[in-house]
């Protein structure tokens, strides 16, 4: 009488289920946090490197400029063409819908080309591992019996 025992036990299966559901449901959403950060801070990342880039490219085309106007070599312009392209592609990360269409090529290819997503030897099973490991400490259980004898 009003110990654990006395409770009927499909109210333990339920509870315990429930208790199991909500620990998933906080994991899923701890996860969705953890990537909204990740992805926060590699826009982050991707924004101070073009400030550096930009830096780099006003100071080296004025530079360039400079020589240009001193030697009258329009060689010496070739490089701002290369870096208009790094610089154009960094600001598209940093600021544009770079990350819009990454996403969105993502989505395509888990839609449509599922084949490229296959693992090459298929999805492991815990047979699987548990024979890998079993092989790994047999083979290591031998090496130590073969440096006994050596």
């Amino acid at each position: 009488m009003g110990t654990t025992w006395s409770h009927p036990v499909e109210n333990t299966v339920k509870h315990q289920l429930e208790m199991q559901n909500l620990q998933l449901e906080r994991q899923i959403y701890m996860k969705h946090l953890m990537h909204q950060r990740m992805l926060a801070l590699k826009i982050a990342k991707a924004r101070e490197l073009f400030f550096w880039l930009t830096a780099f490219y006003v100071v080296s085309s004025a530079g360039l400029f400079a020589g240009f106007r001193r030697t009258k070599r329009l060689s010496l312009l070739t490089p701002i063409l290369p870096m208009t392209f790094v610089l154009a592609y960094q600001g598209d990360l940093a600021y544009g819908s770079k990350l819009v269409r990454i996403k969105g090529e993502a989505e395509n290819i888990m839609g449509f080309e599922k084949e490229l997503l296959e693992l090459p030897c298929g999805v492991p099973t815990v047979g699987g591992i548990d024979e890998a490991r079993e092989r790994a400490k047999d083979e290591e259980s031998f090496t130590k019996a073969h440096d006994i004898f050596l």
